[in-house]
């Protein structure tokens, strides 16, 4: 658990520095299409060659449910609204999902701890700190960021309650089936391919191998086995890797307000981490964490 939380924190971080690169020559929705579709091509070809069933048709129709609510509608209306945000503000913004992933887990009678509460309103205390002074999105962008973390937090809730294939195969079946509904999207607004420069080649093989094969797949587990503020509290981490990344190589600078700021999210992560203690009689998922 804690691997795949140290992965999803960092590598999803880079994404989004990863992504404003990416479609710097490649168009959002077709560069996404082939991110998903190479990575859940490889990852099912090799899970079949190790003897892993192939999903059934109710297996695939779940996996396709999941695939365009958190690949189409979180990812892909991330990867528009970068065309007018820069990466740090989208990571900003998305600071929200462990807000939402809470609300939503209600709905099927998940509870959120008093503490957790805390934990996600000092991360977004945070978070807002880090965005004073920083540049702000289009209307259109910021519409876009905020329905992106709706639809990936809906999904990620409903998934713990649809059939799913087991284990990475359901990575697989989500990445292969939300990359051809982005890719129908892409026909349908009409995308066209220009010649890409060699920056967004080597952004998207970083999004292919890191960002979705490794990554992904390793949220996809926290979501089964760890409670729904512990699974999006990367997107708290996020904005830090994701700020870090735009001072370091992008250019932009960071005052000390900044830099405090980020002593505040992972305060909030701390509080929203920190192991429940298990009580007598206790039936939610504390045994999971």
């Amino acid at each position: 658990m804690l691997l795949c939380l140290a992965l999803v924190y960092v590598v999803w971080g880079s994404t989004y520095f990863g992504i404003k690169v990416a479609i710097g020559s490649l168009p959002p929705l077709g560069m996404l299409a082939t991110r998903f579709l190479v990575a859940g091509v490889l990852l099912y070809a090799f899970l079949r060659g190790r003897g892993v069933p192939a999903p059934s048709r109710r297996e695939w129709a779940a996996s396709a449910a999941v695939g365009l609510l958190l690949l189409g509608g979180g990812t892909g209306l991330v990867t528009l609204a970068e065309r007018d945000a820069s990466s740090s503000v989208a990571a900003l913004v998305l600071a929200v999902s462990p807000l939402f992933a809470a609300l939503f887990a209600r709905l099927w009678g998940e509870r959120t701890s008093g503490r957790e509460w805390l934990g996600i309103g000092v991360g977004l205390v945070g978070i807002a700190l880090l965005n004073v002074g920083e540049l702000h999105a289009t209307p259109l962008a910021a519409l876009l960021l905020i329905l992106a973390p709706l639809c990936w937090t809906f999904g990620s809730q409903w998934s713990r309650h649809l059939p799913l294939p087991a284990g990475l195969m359901g990575s697989a079946a989500e990445m292969v089936t939300g990359g051809v509904l982005l890719a129908l999207l892409s026909v349908l607004f009409g995308e066209r391919w220009g010649t890409p420069t060699a920056a967004s080649l080597g952004a998207l093989a970083y999004l292919i191998v890191f960002g979705s094969l490794v990554a992904y797949s390793a949220y996809m587990y926290l979501v089964a086995h760890t409670r729904p503020a512990l699974a999006t509290s990367y997107a708290y981490v996020n904005p830090v890797v994701a700020v870090l990344l735009g001072v370091g190589l992008g250019g932009e600078t960071l005052t000390g307000l900044g830099w405090a700021a980020l002593g505040v999210i992972l305060t909030g992560v701390a509080l929203v981490a920190w192991p429940r203690r298990v009580r007598t009689g206790d039936t939610g998922t504390v045994g999971a964490d």
